[in-house]
């Protein structure tokens, strides 16, 4: 009898340890739960909105990622607007890289919240430098991102934001 509850016992030690373990290469390379802070990815995530970041992605325009700042100790989310090589230029509200417009879908109703007559962003012209991107919040009048602290390196990128998971009535995979 003794012998079966150390045998059951044993096995719950073993399971629940493969479990941690599991978890913890997951975590360490595949991907990891993230809480958004802040409003400058608005409407596109909310402050509070937990997300999973995918580590393996390759990452590329107008991806959403989340990467170590360069300037405090946080992790901040933004959008991919430029890779290495990259002229990125906004004039008049409107994004070429390039020498390409893009429309930017996502800042449809932050656009229309702004008087008649305002920019959303304001001009600006750039190369993106080898190995760094430039980086952008959907909130553009709100988000700490490139145009303050500048490009970011390439290897300061945690991952690609892949799904929301809270709100429960937002749950969704990322676009």
């Amino acid at each position: 009898m003794k012998n079966s509850k150390n045998k059951e016992v044993f096995s719950w030690i073993k399971s629940i340890l493969f479990a941690f373990v599991i978890v913890f290469i997951c975590q360490k390379f595949i991907f990891v739960p993230r809480v958004v802070e802040g409003v400058s990815m608005n409407p596109t995530f909310e402050n509070n909105n937990k997300i999973i970041v995918s580590k393996i992605s390759k990452i590329e325009h107008f991806d959403m990622i989340v990467f170590h700042s360069p300037v405090s100790n946080d992790d901040y989310i933004k959008r991919v607007i430029g890779l290495p090589g990259d002229v990125v230029e906004m004039k008049n509200d409107v994004l070429t890289i390039n020498g390409k417009v893009y429309k930017e879908f996502y800042l449809k109703s932050n656009k229309k919240s702004i008087p008649a007559g305002q920019k959303l962003t304001e001009n600006f012209k750039i190369k993106v430098p080898k190995d760094k991107l430039f980086v952008m919040g959907d909130n553009r009048r709100k988000s700490f991102d490139s145009r303050r602290f500048g490009v970011i390196p390439k290897k300061s990128v945690v991952g690609e934001v892949k799904f929301r998971f809270y709100p429960l009535n937002e749950i969704e995979f990322t676009k």
